[in-house]
């Protein structure tokens, strides 16, 4: 009996500090000259791997968005390969004995996707793990935005993952951050950026001397909310054929808040969304 006592308070102590979503245990640094990541300052960032041979690899990023959903980029996934999500991580060389390793058991893109056309929008997906995450100081998850919530221009964002830096440059072993302004929709769908291939269910962040790069696919676009809540505003989605960091071609992000609807229709059991959220005109973080 004392046994059955003890499981059942310490499942009720854990239940409220599952379900804080966007508030992490360590704080990032914001210091927008550094590239390094406080270690588990962004809990919610997974890594998506892809079995090769025995072995399983780095592919995509990804955002915990509940015990057992995974938002990431629908190009991450191919229905041949198999998967796993990689929780609790930093440097992906190491064990770091924080890591939880789970098989989804669903991969859902969203159905509008179209895997030989990126710029076509729709670039998302969900995947439910085959069992609920066991939260941590070092696993926590994020906030999703309000649906059709549109961040000014100049918002300050944090694009965090395992990408290249620069286009020379090997891809890290320990996950990097970088600040970048979000470029309204009216600039990047300009001739000289991205034009049309840029739909209003984007959002373009950097393009003046910064962009996320190669192996951010999936990664969440960070973007504190008025609340003092961390917001999965985008997944990662295009760079283009063009090197990292070139001036007027911003990262791409799919535009959260243009897929509450379906997230809710995939994931029903979700109750992260925070609808009352506004941000403010400019951030600077």
């Amino acid at each position: 009996m004392r046994e059955v006592l003890l499981t059942f308070l310490l499942i009720a102590s854990t239940s409220a500090f599952d379900f804080s979503c966007g508030d992490p245990v360590y704080k990032p640094d914001l210091n927008e000259n550094s590239n390094n990541v406080v270690p588990f300052s962004w809990p919610w960032q997974v890594s998506l791997q892809a079995k090769r041979g025995i072995s399983y690899s780095h592919m995509c990023g990804g955002a915990l968005i509940d015990p057992t959903w995974i938002l990431t980029a629908g190009k991450c996934i191919n229905e041949g390969m198999k998967y796993r999500v990689v929780l609790g991580k930093y440097d992906l060389t190491l064990t770091e004995g924080s890591e939880q390793y789970i098989e989804p058991v669903k991969m859902i893109s969203h159905p509008m996707f179209n895997p030989k056309c990126i710029t076509c929008g729709f670039d998302l997906a969900l995947l439910k793990l085959s069992w609920p995450v066991v939260f941590t100081d070092k696993i926590r998850l994020t906030c999703l935005p309000a649906a059709g919530e549109e961040l000014p221009d100049n918002y300050t964002c944090v694009v965090t993952g395992w990408g290249k830096l620069n286009a020379k440059g090997p891809k890290p072993r320990k996950m990097q951050q970088a600040l970048l302004p979000v470029v309204e929709h009216d600039i990047c769908s300009r001739s000289d950026w991205w034009a049309t291939n840029v739909m209003d269910t984007m959002i373009c962040v950097g393009g003046y001397s910064k962009t996320a790069c190669e192996g951010d696919p999936g990664s969440p676009l960070n973007c504190f909310g008025s609340d003092g809540r961390w917001y999965v505003n985008g997944v990662g989605s295009f760079t283009g054929s063009y090197p990292c960091n070139t001036a007027r071609k911003p990262t791409v992000y799919t535009r959260i808040s243009a897929f509450n609807s379906w997230i809710n229709d995939v994931s029903p059991s979700s109750s992260i969304i925070l609808p009352d959220l506004h941000f403010c005109a400019s951030s600077k973080l």
